[in-house]
């Protein structure tokens, strides 16, 4: 990877984290503590948080129509969500060690936190809860598949595409073949690093 691009990445992938970390400590600041599992809000936000609660027969009756008779459907998806679940689990469980890839941490991706909302009745924090696990699947089957794209074939496309992973970025150039066995080993040692976690894929230029 050309030197400029990799320090380029590097300083986007530092900025990125600084951005969520100084974002998530003002939040927490103004609005909340996190303690172990358990999210507490201070007593007059609590109590705001009860006034705006809407009972579950004025939710339904305000609800857009459109919402409710969709509703199988979207919870319909719930089925090949789980399989989906269990099968990148079962995959990277199996294949990874094998690899010598690190595992991606499911509880980084998956977090279940919003049914402790105040405001939301019961039917609001179960649409939330399944949203969060559908959006934090999505991420954790992503980086998986990112992994396996980086130990097996680290190449960018030659065309342009929407929607990479954290780790395209780093990628080699599509149709350069300079020392490509060599890198390719040099991004599967990337893998096992204990630092795989960020979005900045492989090794470094040197």
């Amino acid at each position: 990877m050309d030197t400029r691009i990799s320090e380029l990445i590097g300083r986007i992938t530092a900025l990125e984290d600084e951005l969520r970390t100084a974002v998530h400590e003002q939040e927490s600041r103004v609005m909340f503590t996190i303690r172990g599992k358990r999210v507490e809000f201070e007593r007059d936000i609590r109590q705001a948080h009860k006034r705006l609660k809407r009972n579950f027969f004025r939710w339904l009756v305000t609800d857009r129509w459109q919402n409710l008779i969709t509703g199988p459907v979207i919870y319909g998806m719930a089925i090949p969500m789980v399989v989906l679940d269990l099968c990148v689990s079962f995959y990277q469980a199996t294949c990874f060690p094998v690899y010598g890839v690190a595992k991606v941490r499911r509880a980084d991706y998956i977090v279940f936190d919003r049914h402790q909302l105040g405001y939301l009745n019961f039917i609001e924090r179960f649409h939330c809860e399944y949203c969060a696990y559908g959006t934090g699947l999505m991420a954790y089957a992503t980086e998986i598949i990112g992994r396996t794209e980086q130990y097996f074939c680290p190449i960018k496309h030659a065309r342009k595409i929407l929607g990479t992973h954290g780790r395209y970025a780093g990628f080699l150039p599509y149709g350069d073949p300079a020392d490509f066995h060599t890198r390719l080993e040099a991004y599967r040692v990337a893998l096992s690093k204990a630092d795989v976690e960020t979005a900045n894929a492989g090794p470094r230029a040197e």
